[in-house]
């Protein structure tokens, strides 16, 4: 059994509701942030992102949430995707980490930011460069981390060299992300263990999308090669809308609440209750 003081988890409410379509009013979306916020169990929150409206509606009152948290001394992540966005959230103290999502397919790549996964990467550098002058750190999730649904080349070398070119920018948090669920048990294993051993410094989390019948099996993976800090989201929703038609959702974050013995089980209730509330009730 693992030691629950050295498990970190990060919650993504972000992930879970940027494909809902249904506009969630900002005030249930503060609401149910300030609770995941006030439960302690998280190391930091996905709260939102500074991406365009028009791509995704549902995450475009970004701003007026944040200003609607009671932070404390929790932390706080919203994903950029290009340096207009990175601009704008560096500018706001209250945010922790930016989170870049940085694709190795290029299908993917240009489906999700409009840049080749070249062009991603000067993009990176740029951004390292606007946020020299303050205290946010850049996590960078490599996205199609473990394969990917368009018959892109993939391989494990291939994971290690760009996150060899990221590191040489200066970055030292990755998220490795299974964005489309194409990691099978040994390959979450398999890529954990290669990365920790190539980047031994670095600070690593495990973003993995999976049926529920493999979404304990596959964190027992992760766990098992090395890993630490795990990322996933109530109910197990979740899915980028610009990978395919068929989402599969994150790894349901009171799976790994049970799995990691943090908090008790009235916590997890009521936190899986609040989010019912609000996809519930987003258009009221």
């Amino acid at each position: 059994m693992s030691n629950s003081s050295e498990i970190k988890l990060v919650e993504c409410p972000r992930d879970a509701i940027q494909g809902i379509g249904d506009f969630i009013p900002t005030e249930k979306k503060i609401t149910y942030i300030n609770q995941l916020l006030a439960s302690g169990l998280f190391e930091y929150i996905d709260f939102g992102s500074f991406v365009s409206p028009k791509a995704v509606p549902q995450l475009k009152d970004t701003v007026e949430v944040l200003e609607g948290l009671d932070k404390g001394k929790a932390k706080l992540l919203a994903i950029v995707a290009n340096e207009r966005g990175a601009q704008v959230a560096s500018g706001l103290d209250r945010i922790d980490y930016l989170g870049y999502p940085f694709s190795i397919s290029e299908t993917f790549q240009q489906r999700n930011a409009n840049s080749s996964v070249y062009e991603s990467l000067e993009r990176v550098k740029r951004i390292c460069d606007l946020m020299q002058s303050n205290k946010q750190e850049l996590v960078v999730y490599i996205s199609m981390a473990f394969g990917n649904p368009y018959g892109d080349l993939w391989h494990e070398d291939l994971v290690i060299e760009w996150m060899d070119r990221l590191s040489n920018l200066g970055v030292n948090r990755f998220s490795i992300a299974d964005t489309t669920s194409e990691a099978s048990v040994d390959a979450v294993a398999s890529l954990y263990r290669q990365v920790a051993m190539q980047f031994p410094n670095a600070e690593l989390s495990l973003h993995l999308h999976a049926r529920i019948e493999e979404a304990l099996l596959k964190v027992e993976a992760g766990y098992n090669a090395g890993c630490r800090r795990f990322e996933g989201a109530l109910l197990g929703y979740g899915g980028c809308p610009f990978a395919k038609d068929d989402l599969v959702g994150n790894i349901p974050m009171e799976l790994l609440l049970d799995r990691f013995k943090k908090g008790n089980i009235e916590q997890r209730v009521a936190l899986m209750d609040a989010f019912q509330t609000m996809i519930e009730h987003g258009r009221v």
